[in-house]
């Protein structure tokens, strides 16, 4: 069973969700927070798999929510959620150690399927919203020269580093370099450990950010 915290404060919002993740019957609702402050304490204490997270609430927003979790090493996985497709704290979010995002008019079944993505350990960003996301963003990210944690991966690493933030997925980056699927999932790991980041999110912010994937460019081909 799939255990979902969700936080918003408005209360229509929270029966919503509440009713379309009962209806599951692999997920259940642990817990419900009005607010920023509220959803970090139910987190810590109740122990959710996934924390549905609003941005904008009051004396807490989802931002600072998320970012006290991860730095606390809060297990449970954060999904954004928010109304505006691809609003800049979304971004923020995503740095801060949510694992993906959601809009608010998203289908039941598709945001039922979200939690489950997210509960396994995968990203939530389809690739062409992965895509969109970071172009848009990535023109606002501090320059910088590479962290000399990226010296810690083999050229292979890289190669598939790099295809990640270009939002290939596994299946994706096993054709274009000739690899098998369970090989490209044997590098992500090895990438994210070396790296410290948590998921495939964090890894296309860092790429973005350190300057190896610019905007607009294409994958290399295989």
């Amino acid at each position: 069973m799939i255990r979902v915290l969700i936080a918003d404060d408005q209360e229509l919002v929270r029966a919503g969700f509440a009713m379309i993740v009962d209806s599951r019957e692999d997920l259940e609702v642990v817990g419900e927070a009005g607010d920023g402050v509220e959803a970090v304490a139910l987190a810590e204490s109740l122990r959710p798999d996934v924390v549905l997270m609003d941005v904008r609430m009051p004396r807490m927003d989802g931002i600072e929510a998320t970012r006290q979790l991860a730095a606390t090493g809060n297990p449970a996985r954060v999904v954004i959620v928010t109304t505006f497709d691809l609003d800049e704290p979304v971004f923020a979010a995503l740095r801060a150690g949510a694992s993906g995002f959601l809009l608010k008019d998203t289908r039941p079944d598709d945001l039922a399927a979200a939690i489950r993505v997210v509960a396994r350990g995968e990203a939530l960003l389809a690739p062409t919203v992965t895509r969109r996301l970071l172009d848009r963003f990535a023109g606002e990210l501090p320059g910088g020269a590479p962290p000399p944690a990226l010296d810690a991966l083999s050229d292979r690493e890289i190669e598939v580093f790099v295809l990640v933030a270009r939002a290939l997925s596994n299946d994706e980056i096993a054709e274009r370099l000739t690899l098998s699927r369970a090989t490209v999932k044997t590098h992500l790991s090895a990438i994210l450990f070396k790296l410290g980041l948590r998921d495939r999110v964090q890894a296309a912010v860092l790429a973005y950010e350190c300057g190896l994937v610019r905007p607009g460019t294409a994958p290399p081909a295989g």
